[in-house]
């Protein structure tokens, strides 16, 4: 949405050499005769500059036009809406809660997607739906919240899968090693290196958990591996060890929390089953006593 600021300044102009002075009058702010007129939003698509011949005026118009990034209720609406079937409290709330946290990310100035975050989302989004009672609302699921984000399902399930693919053939060795060699994932790790280093490279939660992915796919079993990829990387092996202290704990609660379903899923299917079992003992004593009155008895 853009934004208007009105100032208007008297000015006067005396050119002598190199010098230019100008005096301006708070008592003019809103005359129309002399002003500076700057509009203004989140970035700018054209200027135009005027100066009329009068030295005591200068007029500048600068406008931009932009959209405003969604807000976090908006993307919340956008899945909501994308898939409507009731989803289970137990995956529903940390679902929403994964949301409002990739929106923060997503809508960052510095936020770049890269396929190590997409890896790292597609892990934890895969382990949090383990055991869903439908394997197409899971993938509908999925396909609602990342378009729900403005971003392409069928990247983060390409890429997730391409580096998976990459890290199962390599060692703790050749993981760390990627800065000497040519390659596709190679390449992807360079550049993540490289914008690291300058400081321009958005680390998250779910970078963390792609990188856990990668020494998990390549049986790097050294207890150094993580402190020696994060140092190629160029990557805070602090942050990473204590994001993935969260991932463990919330794994942790999941696995707690669906033996919990489970148990209560499965005492509700007892009970129904006792029910049903009940109500065909009470439907055949009722027709054993119809079928003796009918007989005369």
């Amino acid at each position: 949405m853009a934004s208007l600021t009105s100032l208007s300044f008297s000015a006067l102009t005396q050119c002598s050499d190199r010098k230019v002075s100008m005096l301006s009058s708070t008592r003019n702010l809103a005359s129309n005769s002399e002003c500076f007129r700057f509009r203004t939003s989140c970035s700018c698509r054209y200027m135009g500059v005027r100066a009329s011949n009068s030295s005591s005026r200068l007029v500048v118009h600068c406008m931009s036009t932009t959209t405003d990034p969604p807000t976090v209720a908006d993307t919340k609406s956008n899945f909501l809406k994308a898939y409507k079937r009731p989803i289970p409290s137990i995956y529903n709330t940390v679902l929403l809660e994964l949301l409002v946290q990739q929106h923060l990310m997503r809508y960052k100035r510095t936020y770049r997607y890269d396929p190590v975050f997409a890896l790292g989302f597609v892990t934890v989004y895969d382990q949090l739906m383990e055991g869903y009672p439908s394997d197409e609302d899971r993938k509908a699921i999925f396909q609602a919240y990342i378009k729900a984000l403005q971003e392409e399902p069928e990247d983060y399930r390409a890429d997730a899968q391409r580096l998976e693919d990459w890290a199962r053939a390599q060692n703790a060795s050749s993981l760390v090693e990627f800065s000497s060699k040519e390659g596709d994932v190679e390449g992807i790790l360079k550049d993540i290196s490289e914008r690291a280093s300058q400081g321009k490279f958005s680390y998250s939660r779910f970078f963390a958990v792609g990188l856990f992915r990668l020494i998990e796919l390549a049986n790097a079993t050294e207890p150094t591996i993580l402190e020696k990829l994060c140092t190629a990387l160029n990557i805070d092996k602090r942050s990473v060890d204590r994001d993935l202290d969260v991932y463990r704990n919330l794994l942790s609660k999941l696995v707690q929390a669906k033996e919990l379903l489970k148990e209560y899923v499965d005492r509700e299917k007892k009970k129904i089953e006792e029910r049903a079992e009940s109500q065909k003992a009470s439907e055949a004593v009722t027709k054993c006593v119809g079928d003796y009155q009918y007989a005369g008895y």
